[in-house]
């Protein structure tokens, strides 16, 4: 037990007034982040950490400069990620998602606003960038019930009053997603509403030098709790009595005990549940000398998203040759259409080439090739040529961006899946893997 006031106050007592990432070394702070257990493991790594206020200026900015470009007056978010994004701040972040009580307005001005929780004001106070807060953003049913529309109009009256003091005569204004009573009571106050999503997802799109310090670090305290979690998996099967959920209590242990924050799926299955794909993790006992196969979608350290899919073979005996013939099919399937990712590659282009899936494994293919990635699965979507719409991602691939590369190798008819999956920055001259984490050797043969 420490011997001083100035040391029980202290996340890390070896530290001074600030932590390594620039926030207060404060014990009792209102600000969530990494755990002490995330900071020593990544210096034992060598990590560099982010700069929070840096990064969360480079958001802000990204945000501001994408409404000046379109010539909006001011965007309005809703939803919990870009909210995260413009501000950096949290407030029951999952229940938030199906009840819209938060809201933030950037300006073209650059002032920011926070509608926040009236009873939680106190949550985003940390961040100087938001400018004024208040309250007053809700109008779901089950809480302002028959009231709704009179509430959206009364929040629609406060995003008037700021824009006419800091966007003038612009009446275009970006939303990204906003309850049906708010949209009537914007356009009723007089306001244009335009496409906010494609503004928000752009302008994250490109990752800053902070951004990727945070990643870096989120995607390493990830793979010690998919470690922790494959140990777990290795040792508990064989007595027989591990089920899926127990398996996948390890990734969220050790996710939460890093500092994360949640997992978006329940993507965890075993033996025959793994074909076909996306069947949720369960009760299923997993037997010895079984497939285990998952995707991570984890909202780590930062509020990060880290998307690794890896596929165990679990026991003592030989895996089928199917199973190892398929496993080569799909490190092929990462490995050949990650070396199309450079700075300028066309999307239409990585969709139409690339590593072509065996016809067994057509019909059961992943719902993309790749997918961007940041605060959680982001814009661009690279799909496969079936499924390209012509005209729905014209773009270039740009430094900063950060993807994820798919393969689902899942033979039509038959009892098992190999779902891998990796993480990529797109560099200057062409990508980095940050993904670290081995393939299981035994399903290489």
């Amino acid at each position: 037990m420490a011997d001083h006031y100035a040391e029980r106050r202290k996340i890390d007592p070896s530290r001074g007034a600030t932590l390594g990432d620039g926030t207060p070394n404060d014990n009792d702070r209102i600000e969530i982040g990494p755990t002490q257990l995330a900071f020593r493991e990544w210096e034992a790594a060598g990590l560099t950490l982010p700069n929070l206020a840096q990064m969360r200026e480079y958001r802000w900015k990204r945000m501001v400069d994408a409404v000046v470009a379109r010539g909006y007056g001011g965007l309005l978010m809703y939803d919990p990620m870009n909210i995260r994004y413009a501000t950096d701040t949290t407030n029951m972040q999952l229940w938030n998602s199906h009840n819209p009580f938060r809201a933030c307005l950037i300006c073209a001005d650059g002032h920011m606003v926070m509608w926040e929780y009236k009873n939680s004001p106190f949550l985003v106070t940390f961040n100087p960038l938001v400018k004024e807060l208040r309250s007053g953003a809700s109008f779901f049913y089950s809480v302002t019930g028959d009231t709704s529309a009179n509430d959206a109009k009364n929040f629609a009256a406060q995003v008037d009053e700021v824009m006419r003091a800091h966007a003038g005569s612009n009446r275009r204004l970006a939303v990204d997603k906003i309850m049906v009573h708010g949209l009537r009571a914007l356009e009723r106050a007089g306001f244009e509403v335009m496409e906010g999503e494609e503004v928000t997802e752009r302008a994250r799109s490109i990752k800053g030098p902070d951004d990727i310090l945070a990643m870096r670090c989120a995607h390493h305290a990830c793979e010690a709790a998919m470690a922790e979690m494959e140990e777990a998996t290795r040792l508990g099967v064989p007595k027989g009595d591990m089920s899926e959920d127990a398996i996948w209590a390890e990734l969220h242990k050790g996710n939460i005990k890093r500092g994360g924050e949640w997992i978006e799926t329940r993507l965890l299955a075993s033996g025959k549940r793994t074909n076909p794909w996306f069947q949720e993790c369960g009760p299923r006992i997993v037997q010895n000398n079984e497939i285990v196969a998952f995707d991570t979608d984890l909202i780590g350290c930062y509020g990060m998203c880290i998307d690794i899919s890896r596929t165990w073979w679990v026991g003592d005996a030989r895996p089928t040759n199917a199973m190892v013939s398929a496993m080569h099919h799909a490190l092929d399937h990462i490995r050949v259409n990650m070396d199309l990712l450079k700075p300028g590659a066309r999307i239409r282009d990585i969709v139409h080439s690339g590593h072509q899936l065996d016809g067994q494994y057509w019909k059961g293919k992943y719902s993309c090739k790749m997918h961007g990635v940041g605060l959680c699965d982001e814009w661009p979507y690279v799909p496969y040529p079936d499924s390209w719409v012509e005209g729905s991602f014209d773009h270039v691939l740009e430094p900063g961006m950060t993807l994820c590369v798919e393969a689902l190798v899942s033979p039509e008819g038959g009892d098992f899946s190999i779902k891998l999956e990796d993480q990529v920055l797109i560099t200057d001259t062409g990508f980095e893997n940050l993904t670290k984490y081995p393939f299981d050797p035994r399903l290489l043969g």
